[in-house]
């Protein structure tokens, strides 16, 4: 059954310096540029918004800790961001959030940011994936600067100071890099945990910098002055961070493993290059090293702009049934 264009879509983000937030923000962007209304709200408010989440009018686009409102909405759709991690996340969470996937299945689609991420959820969780449709890149990333191109003389990782980012693993070869490079820099952009770690780690070293979390406006600056963005996640779904660095010209380092691959497999080689698992230091070091020699340019990611992301959540809505839920439920009265 096709349905008529959405009248307004809400979308549930994450935290503010997160990659949800950037889905989100990104994805709102793109449905106002196809001439729909957006609104972004966090997760714990979606419950607050019962009489949007019934309004077969409005599209719902729903982050892992908001599928649990999908039975109340209709015209939904929830999107699975990754898939859980019993070693990172612990038990519990683990099996919420499988029953969160479980929830989408039966009462909405479920949408998945990368073969990667479908595969997993499929094979090992045996959750029925509807689409894959990949991360938007946040238009900001695109738009024109006028400033000439300053110079480019840092390595780079961006995003949460996470176990779960591995940057703990690869920090030592980006320490061996800094140090045998004369007038090359380093810059860590992000929070959590593993800060205080890794500054120990630095030693004092002042061309090894912590900024903290930033905003996409800085966090594109400081890509703009990077050679070689660096990562060592090698369960990232897709990877917006990714995304933001090809499109700034940065040669790209990240394991060879993870939906980042599909982001640009042309690129491998050239503007990507992949680090060996289980991420050794004098491995990691070589390939940083081939790296940081290489050249990039900006890719121009075109099948990753918002407007065109928004397209396909669109598609995907204009296929789905009305009010999965109660189908559901009328199937299990008379099953």
């Amino acid at each position: 059954m096709t349905q008529a264009t959405p009248s307004k879509v809400l979308i549930t983000g994450g935290a503010p310096a997160g990659g949800l937030a950037s889905f989100a923000q990104s994805l709102a962007l793109g449905f106002m540029a196809l001439g729909i209304p957006a609104e972004v709200i966090s997760p714990g408010k979606i419950a607050g918004r019962y009489g949007e989440l019934r309004d077969p009018a409005i599209l719902k686009i729903l982050s892992t800790t908001a599928v649990f409102a999908a039975p109340l909405a209709r015209r939904a759709i929830c999107v699975a961001h990754g898939f859980p991690r019993a070693d990172v996340q612990g038990w519990i969470k683990m099996l919420g959030i499988i029953a969160s996937y479980r929830i989408a299945n039966r009462c909405a689609q479920l949408v998945a940011v990368s073969h990667y991420a479908a595969a997993h959820l499929r094979a090992i969780f045996s959750l029925h994936v509807d689409a894959v449709i990949h991360n938007p890149l946040h238009t900001l990333f695109r738009d024109p600067i006028d400033a000439p191109a300053p110079p480019r003389q840092y390595v780079t990782f961006a995003g949460r100071l996470h176990p779960a980012k591995r940057l703990d693993r690869i920090f030592p070869a980006i320490c061996s890099l800094v140090e045998e490079t004369p007038d090359l820099h380093a810059c860590i952009l992000g929070a959590g945990p593993l800060r205080a770690e890794l500054e120990a780690q630095a030693q004092g070293n002042s061309r090894i910098e912590f900024t903290g979390s930033l905003p996409p406006d800085q966090v594109r600056a400081w890509l703009r002055r990077t050679r070689l963005f660096v990562s060592g996640c090698e369960t990232e779904a897709l990877g917006i961070a990714y995304l933001e660095a090809l499109s700034q010209g940065c040669v790209v380092a990240m394991p060879a493993a993870g939906g980042g691959l599909e982001i640009a497999p042309e690129e491998i080689g050239k503007s990507i290059r992949l680090l060996p698992l289980p991420l050794e230091l004098a491995a990691v070091l070589s390939v940083l090293r081939e790296a940081l020699a290489g050249t990039a340019c900006p890719l121009p990611l075109a099948g990753y702009e918002a407007s065109a992301v928004a397209a396909r959540y669109l598609e995907l809505d204009g296929r789905r049934r009305p009010d999965p839920c109660l189908a559901a439920l009328s199937t299990a009265r008379h099953g």
